[in-house]
């Protein structure tokens, strides 16, 4: 923090530092090391020496090098042999290495020499697809529970599988990321489900045991409907989920208001199924800032085929504009209670009583701010059109805007993905 004049601390044992760049962040390993890369790999001390290397992630920030290792391997992972006679450069390199997570973050480049130097086997597990622990999975998930929650991120994002005692010891370690503080949490879930891979991250904490942990409500949902945790089909929420993920990209994030807020309407449907047209009256309407009016009379226009697998949604009930806007209205209210509820420990609870095979998790990690961005997205409905709120006139997405909140990019995006949703488009 002395190094930089805008930055935040996130995580207590094994903390990593956000420096605020403008609208941006750039992740940087405590301690500080010698030499700082930035995240393209970049040294930012161009007077730095040509030994310099840095170690290379598939999906994470570039991260420190240490550039002192004494030489003791009483530490050492046994996987992986001494180099024996070696001059200390590349001692320096090995042991680098065998302090990182899996392999496929184990890799370390030389930007001068451009070399990748592999001492864990890291490009043949990239090849195969697949995430290991470098270390033995029992102690390197249990020295640091956060490498869970970025096992699951590297699979879902990358497509990769699990080495089978990789996947045996994040099952049966689920439970201790609640040792995690709610920042590193939410930042972690924010990396799921905001970077175009939250579909595929939510099958992953499920069948992993994570998701009651870390969204309680949800698991319950999954029980309720009965969904197995290897289960292939899909259902609303992970529905709502995909049309997300056809959106965004690594490259493309949105604001996590957006993805709490489509747990938040998924809630609301889960609890009470709805008329799709009351859906869809009630997204055009946060779309256009409130303008209810003028949602009813598109909505009253819609005659395509809703999707009819969703149990949430009911069967066209050819209901009178004025009987829509109530029923309109008491979505938006279901809505925000639904937002409510997410950051209650009392209501978390409350939902996880009728899972009782699972283990209790009252968990909340969406903090005030978060929560009020939330309601500000719905409020709209219930308050009326805002003034001098301009609403988007083509569908290009300014991503800019979307991850750093704008309300209007946030609501234009949250009705496109509930349109696709309940009106899938078909192949003809």
């Amino acid at each position: 923090m002395r190094t930089f004049s805008r930055c935040q601390i996130i995580g207590r044992r094994f903390p990593i530092c956000h420096v605020h760049v403008d609208d941006t962040y750039v992740e940087v390993s405590y301690p500080f090391p010698d030499l700082c890369f930035n995240l393209f790999g970049f040294p930012l001390d161009q007077g730095s020496h040509a030994n310099d290397v840095c170690t290379l992630s598939v999906i994470d920030q570039v991260s420190s090098f240490s550039t002192s290792a004494a030489r003791s391997r009483g530490d050492l992972s046994l996987a992986f042999g001494d180099p024996g006679s070696c001059d200390d450069e590349d001692y320096k390199r090995w042991k680098n290495c065998l302090q990182r997570d899996f392999t496929i973050n184990g890799l370390m480049f030389d930007p001068y020499a451009k070399l990748v130097y592999d001492y864990t086997g890291g490009v043949d597990d990239i090849k195969k697809a697949k995430v290991r622990t470098i270390a033995a999975a029992s102690h390197s998930l249990m020295e640091d529970c956060a490498r869970i929650l970025r096992a699951i991120r590297i699979a879902a994002r990358l497509g990769f599988r699990f080495e089978r005692e990789t996947a045996l010891t994040i099952k049966r370690l689920s439970h201790t990321v609640r040792r995690l503080d709610r920042g590193r949490l939410l930042m972690e879930m924010n990396y799921m489900l905001a970077f175009g891979s939250a579909e595929a991250s939510l099958r992953l904490l499920w069948r992993f045991g994570l998701l009651e942990v870390l969204l309680p409500i949800q698991a319950a949902y999954l029980v309720q409907i009965g969904f197995r945790r290897r289960d292939k089909s899909s259902n609303m929420l992970l529905s709502l989920f995909s049309n997300l993920d056809k959106l965004l990209g690594p490259d493309r994030p949105c604001h996590n208001s957006l993805w709490v807020a489509i747990l938040a309407l998924h809630k609301a449907l889960s609890d009470e199924p709805r008329d799709p047209l009351v859906v869809a009256a009630f997204s055009l309407s946060v779309y256009n800032g409130g303008d209810l009016s003028e949602a009813l009379d598109i909505s009253r226009k819609i005659d395509e085929t809703h999707d009819r697998s969703f149990h949430e949604l009911l069967e066209h009930q050819n209901l009178k504009r004025s009987t829509l806007k109530d029923k309109v209205l008491h979505l938006a209210s279901s809505v925000l209670d639904a937002v409510s509820s997410m950051t209650d420990v009392y209501c978390v609870s409350r939902a996880m009583a009728a899972y009782p095979q699972a283990p209790h998790s009252d968990l909340v990690i969406i903090p005030l701010p978060l929560f009020l961005s939330v309601c500000r997205i719905f409020e709209c409905v219930k308050r009326g059109k805002e003034k001098g709120f301009a609403p988007k006139h083509c569908n290009k997405i300014d991503y800019e805007l979307l991850a750093s909140g704008s309300l209007s990019e946030v609501r234009h995006v949250f009705a496109r993905v509930v349109f696709d949703t309940i009106y899938p488009i078909t192949s003809s």
